[in-house]
Protein backbone atom coordinates (compact mmCIF):
# COMPACT_ATOMS: atom_id res chain seq x y z
CA UNK A 1 0.00 0.00 0.00
CA UNK A 2 2.90 2.33 0.69
CA UNK A 3 4.11 1.97 -2.89
CA UNK A 4 0.69 2.97 -4.22
CA UNK A 5 0.63 6.00 -1.92
CA UNK A 6 4.13 7.03 -3.01
CA UNK A 7 3.18 6.61 -6.65
CA UNK A 8 0.01 8.64 -6.20
CA UNK A 9 1.94 11.39 -4.42
CA UNK A 10 4.58 11.43 -7.16
CA UNK A 11 2.02 11.64 -9.95
CA UNK A 12 -0.03 14.39 -8.29
CA UNK A 13 2.88 16.56 -7.11
CA UNK A 14 2.99 19.74 -9.26
CA UNK A 15 6.50 20.72 -8.13
CA UNK A 16 8.34 19.29 -11.18
CA UNK A 17 5.98 21.19 -13.47
CA UNK A 18 6.55 24.36 -11.48
CA UNK A 19 10.29 23.72 -11.73
CA UNK A 20 10.01 23.45 -15.51
CA UNK A 21 7.91 26.62 -15.67
CA UNK A 22 10.39 28.45 -13.43
CA UNK A 23 13.30 27.31 -15.58
CA UNK A 24 11.51 28.49 -18.72
CA UNK A 25 10.68 31.84 -17.12
CA UNK A 26 14.28 32.36 -15.99
CA UNK A 27 15.50 31.43 -19.49
CA UNK A 28 13.17 34.03 -20.99
CA UNK A 29 14.43 36.65 -18.53
CA UNK A 30 18.03 35.87 -19.49
CA UNK A 31 17.18 35.86 -23.21
CA UNK A 32 15.82 39.39 -22.86
CA UNK A 33 19.34 40.49 -21.85
CA UNK A 34 20.96 39.11 -25.04
CA UNK A 35 20.29 42.12 -27.34
CA UNK A 36 22.03 44.44 -24.87
CA UNK A 37 25.04 42.13 -24.68
CA UNK A 38 25.23 41.95 -28.47
CA UNK A 39 25.23 45.75 -28.69
CA UNK A 40 27.95 45.93 -26.05
CA UNK A 41 30.08 43.41 -27.97
CA UNK A 42 29.57 45.34 -31.20
CA UNK A 43 30.77 48.50 -29.50
CA UNK A 44 33.83 46.82 -27.96
CA UNK A 45 34.76 44.59 -30.92
CA UNK A 46 36.78 47.12 -32.98
CA UNK A 47 39.00 48.01 -30.02
CA UNK A 48 39.60 44.35 -29.15
CA UNK A 49 40.36 43.40 -32.75
CA UNK A 50 42.84 46.26 -33.02
CA UNK A 51 44.52 45.19 -29.77
CA UNK A 52 44.91 41.63 -31.11
CA UNK A 53 46.35 42.92 -34.38
CA UNK A 54 48.92 45.02 -32.53
CA UNK A 55 50.04 42.12 -30.31
CA UNK A 56 53.35 40.48 -31.19
CA UNK A 57 52.87 36.70 -31.59
CA UNK A 58 56.39 35.95 -30.37
CA UNK A 59 55.78 37.82 -27.12
CA UNK A 60 52.59 35.82 -26.55
CA UNK A 61 54.45 32.55 -27.20
CA UNK A 62 57.18 33.50 -24.72
CA UNK A 63 54.60 34.32 -22.04
CA UNK A 64 52.84 31.00 -22.65
CA UNK A 65 56.13 29.07 -22.44
CA UNK A 66 57.08 30.81 -19.20
CA UNK A 67 53.68 30.09 -17.65
CA UNK A 68 53.84 26.43 -18.75
CA UNK A 69 57.33 25.98 -17.25
CA UNK A 70 56.22 27.54 -13.95
CA UNK A 71 53.14 25.32 -13.81
CA UNK A 72 55.20 22.21 -14.58
CA UNK A 73 57.73 23.04 -11.87
CA UNK A 74 54.98 23.70 -9.34
CA UNK A 75 53.23 20.41 -10.13
CA UNK A 76 56.50 18.46 -9.97
CA UNK A 77 57.35 19.99 -6.60
CA UNK A 78 53.87 19.26 -5.23
CA UNK A 79 53.97 15.62 -6.42
CA UNK A 80 57.40 15.12 -4.88
CA UNK A 81 56.17 16.65 -1.62
CA UNK A 82 53.08 14.43 -1.51
CA UNK A 83 54.97 11.25 -2.39
CA UNK A 84 57.64 12.03 0.22
CA UNK A 85 55.03 12.64 2.91
CA UNK A 86 53.17 9.34 2.39
CA UNK A 87 53.38 7.15 5.45
CA UNK A 88 51.95 3.65 4.91
CA UNK A 89 50.46 3.59 8.41
CA UNK A 90 48.66 6.88 7.96
CA UNK A 91 47.62 6.10 4.40
CA UNK A 92 44.58 4.07 5.51
CA UNK A 93 43.49 6.80 7.92
CA UNK A 94 43.93 9.44 5.25
CA UNK A 95 41.92 7.42 2.74
CA UNK A 96 39.10 6.98 5.26
CA UNK A 97 39.21 10.66 6.12
CA UNK A 98 39.05 11.61 2.44
CA UNK A 99 36.11 9.24 1.92
CA UNK A 100 34.21 10.81 4.82
CA UNK A 101 34.96 14.29 3.52
CA UNK A 102 33.70 13.21 0.12
CA UNK A 103 30.44 11.98 1.64
CA UNK A 104 30.06 15.25 3.54
CA UNK A 105 30.68 17.33 0.44
CA UNK A 106 28.22 15.20 -1.54
CA UNK A 107 25.57 15.67 1.15
CA UNK A 108 26.18 19.41 1.18
CA UNK A 109 25.80 19.59 -2.60
CA UNK A 110 22.60 17.53 -2.38
CA UNK A 111 21.15 19.99 0.13
CA UNK A 112 22.14 22.95 -2.05
CA UNK A 113 20.63 21.27 -5.10
CA UNK A 114 17.35 20.66 -3.23
CA UNK A 115 17.26 24.29 -2.05
CA UNK A 116 17.88 25.54 -5.58
CA UNK A 117 15.25 23.17 -6.95
CA UNK A 118 12.73 24.47 -4.39
CA UNK A 119 13.56 28.11 -5.22
CA UNK A 120 13.14 27.55 -8.95
CA UNK A 121 9.91 25.62 -8.35
CA UNK A 122 8.60 28.47 -6.19
CA UNK A 123 9.56 30.95 -8.93
CA UNK A 124 7.76 28.72 -11.43
CA UNK A 125 4.65 28.62 -9.27
CA UNK A 126 4.62 32.42 -9.15
CA UNK A 127 5.17 32.58 -12.91
CA UNK A 128 2.28 30.19 -13.53
CA UNK A 129 0.04 32.26 -11.28
CA UNK A 130 1.04 35.39 -13.17
CA UNK A 131 0.41 33.70 -16.52
CA UNK A 132 -3.01 32.55 -15.35
CA UNK A 133 -3.88 35.87 -13.72
CA UNK A 134 -4.27 34.24 -10.31
CA UNK A 135 -2.13 36.88 -8.62
CA UNK A 136 -4.69 39.57 -9.32
CA UNK A 137 -7.47 37.31 -8.01
CA UNK A 138 -5.56 36.79 -4.75
CA UNK A 139 -5.07 40.54 -4.36
CA UNK A 140 -8.80 41.10 -4.84
CA UNK A 141 -9.59 38.42 -2.25
CA UNK A 142 -7.19 39.99 0.23
CA UNK A 143 -8.62 43.46 -0.41
CA UNK A 144 -12.17 42.22 0.14
CA UNK A 145 -11.13 40.46 3.34
CA UNK A 146 -9.33 43.55 4.66
CA UNK A 147 -11.92 46.18 3.76
CA UNK A 148 -14.64 46.66 6.34
CA UNK A 149 -18.01 45.48 5.06
CA UNK A 150 -21.15 47.63 5.51
CA UNK A 151 -22.98 46.88 8.78
CA UNK A 152 -26.06 45.40 7.03
CA UNK A 153 -24.05 42.93 4.97
CA UNK A 154 -21.50 42.12 7.67
CA UNK A 155 -21.43 38.55 8.86
CA UNK A 156 -21.07 37.96 12.59
CA UNK A 157 -17.50 37.51 13.76
CA UNK A 158 -16.54 34.02 14.95
CA UNK A 159 -16.31 33.67 18.69
CA UNK A 160 -12.79 33.89 20.04
CA UNK A 161 -11.91 31.09 22.41
CA UNK A 162 -9.87 32.44 25.27
CA UNK A 163 -7.08 30.24 26.46
CA UNK A 164 -5.85 30.18 30.04
CA UNK A 165 -2.69 32.22 30.52
CA UNK A 166 0.59 30.37 30.30
CA UNK A 167 1.30 31.07 33.97
CA UNK A 168 -1.79 29.13 35.11
CA UNK A 169 -0.87 26.22 32.86
CA UNK A 170 2.65 26.24 34.25
CA UNK A 171 1.27 26.04 37.81
CA UNK A 172 -0.64 22.90 36.85
CA UNK A 173 2.66 21.38 35.69
CA UNK A 174 1.53 21.24 32.09
CA UNK A 175 3.07 22.87 29.10
CA UNK A 176 0.96 25.61 27.56
CA UNK A 177 -0.78 24.38 24.44
CA UNK A 178 0.51 25.69 21.16
CA UNK A 179 -1.80 28.30 19.71
CA UNK A 180 -3.36 27.37 16.42
CA UNK A 181 -3.98 30.15 13.89
CA UNK A 182 -7.59 31.15 13.54
CA UNK A 183 -9.37 29.93 10.45
CA UNK A 184 -9.63 32.53 7.69
CA UNK A 185 -13.07 33.70 6.71
CA UNK A 186 -13.66 34.08 3.03
CA UNK A 187 -16.04 37.03 3.08
CA UNK A 188 -15.81 37.44 -0.68
CA UNK A 189 -17.90 34.31 -1.24
CA UNK A 190 -20.43 35.26 1.45
CA UNK A 191 -20.81 38.81 0.15
CA UNK A 192 -21.18 37.49 -3.41
CA UNK A 193 -23.80 34.96 -2.27
CA UNK A 194 -25.71 37.63 -0.33
CA UNK A 195 -25.72 39.92 -3.36
CA UNK A 196 -26.89 37.03 -5.58
CA UNK A 197 -29.77 36.34 -3.14
CA UNK A 198 -30.76 40.00 -3.09
CA UNK A 199 -31.14 40.19 -6.89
Amino acid sequence: MAIADDLKKTLTDPTPLYFAAGTADLAVQQAKKVPGLIEQLRAEAPARIEAVRNTDPKAVQEKARGAAKEAQEAVSAKVAEVLGAIDPKKFGETAQDLALRGVGVAAEYAVRAKETYDKVAEHGEQAVRTWRGDVSDEIVEIAVAVEPAPAADAAPEPAVVSEPPAAEAAEDGEKPAARKPAARKNTAKKVGAAQGDAS
